[in-house]
């Protein structure tokens, strides 16, 4: 009997990250559907299953729920498994759990080390390293080769967060306008999602010959076109890097020797350059960074989740000790879904 998996979504950015996990249920004969409680699911293509409401997701019974989100329904349902929406860029509460999850699926080292810590003080979940599924397109694209040799002109990718206080996206705003003029290097724009719209607007102002804002919902794909990223504390910055091409920050709040990093707008221009000069010691911090923060090159992270899954509700589900109860988070939760039924 084919196995039913719900992929749920509250941003529209989740779709790059649960849409290969679709193409591995179905690869295997299982099926799987969609639950939005926010954007994206307007996007969905005819032949990807909508579930509209609550009781469709109660009478479809899935047998685990994906997500990159950092909540989920408890009373949906299936194990409850967290796939992340991105590497730890330092941010607050990356290394954290609310209550909901049953499987973290980790993306690499890092993360696994963090999260087994804390399973082993709470004891509610588990932990399995998987890589993270997003990746899988990307990664079986361009494998563990050397990076792809640089365009002409060169194409820099500049990205930013949207936090206005960790987002460089106003403090370089003058730099990239009058380098965007020089026709010395082409530039794709690509901000945050939630990003402020006047921001975006300015940006999107600056569109000429030699720079095009993108709306990409998926980063990922301009990825093959830039020959160096720019950017501030991004999670796209570590995305970025496991192409093994070059990234220069500002002010990021975990720099080390895999970025160019600056602190004033002067060093922005000269950093660039050098980054596009692939330095042998940057090169080499870069391979070693993106290896230990994700190790997994083959595109099948999607394929271990699944498996992760499966195992974790044979053998350790029915063993882990009950949630917290958490009762003003779930009651809040119930009534954001106007769901009251207990059975």
């Amino acid at each position: 009997m084919a196995r039913r998996y719900l992929l749920y979504g509250s941003v529209r950015y989740a779709l790059a990250i649960l849409r290969p996990l679709q193409a591995a249920i179905r690869a295997r004969g299982d099926e799987a559907a969609w639950f939005f409680d926010g954007d994206g699911a307007d996007e969905l293509v005819p032949d990807e299953v909508l579930l509209g409401s609550v009781q469709q997701v109660m009478d479809w019974n899935p047998c685990a729920i994906l997500t990159s989100s950092i909540r989920v329904p408890h009373f949906f349902p299936g194990a409850k498994v967290q796939v992340f929406h991105g590497f730890d860029a330092g941010k607050p509460r990356h290394i954290y759990d609310r209550g909901f999850f049953d499987l973290y699926c980790t993306t690499g080292p890092p993360d696994t080390q963090g999260f087994a810590q804390l399973a082993a003080k709470l004891g509610y979940f588990s932990v399995r390293e998987t890589g993270w599924p997003k990746l899988d397109p990307l990664l079986k694209a361009i494998g563990s080769g050397e990076p792809s040799s640089i365009h002409t002109p060169p194409v820099v990718l500049y990205c930013s967060t949207f936090s206005p206080s960790w987002s460089a996206a106003e403090i370089l705003f003058d730099t990239v306008h009058r380098l965007s003029r020089t026709g010395r290097w082409r530039w794709l724009v690509h901000l945050h999602p939630k990003s402020s719209a006047g921001t975006v607007a300015k940006y999107r102002r600056l569109q000429n010959a030699y720079l095009q804002y993108s709306d990409a919902d998926n980063i990922l794909d301009l990825f093959p076109q830039a020959d160096v990223m720019a950017s501030d504390t991004s999670s796209a910055v570590s995305e970025f890097l496991l192409t093994y091409k070059p990234v220069v920050t500002f002010k990021n709040r975990r720099p080390g020797p895999q970025l160019i990093d600056i602190d004033d707008p002067a060093g922005f221009e000269p950093a660039l350059e050098r980054a596009l000069t692939r330095p042998p010691e940057l090169m080499s911090a870069i391979r070693a960074y993106a290896d230990g923060l994700h190790p997994y090159r083959d595109g099948r992270s999607s394929e271990r989740v699944l498996a992760a899954v499966d195992e974790f509700i044979a053998r350790d589900w029915a063993k882990l000790p009950p949630k917290p109860r958490n009762f003003w988070r779930r009651l809040k939760m119930r009534r954001r879904f106007g769901y009251w039924r207990f059975d």
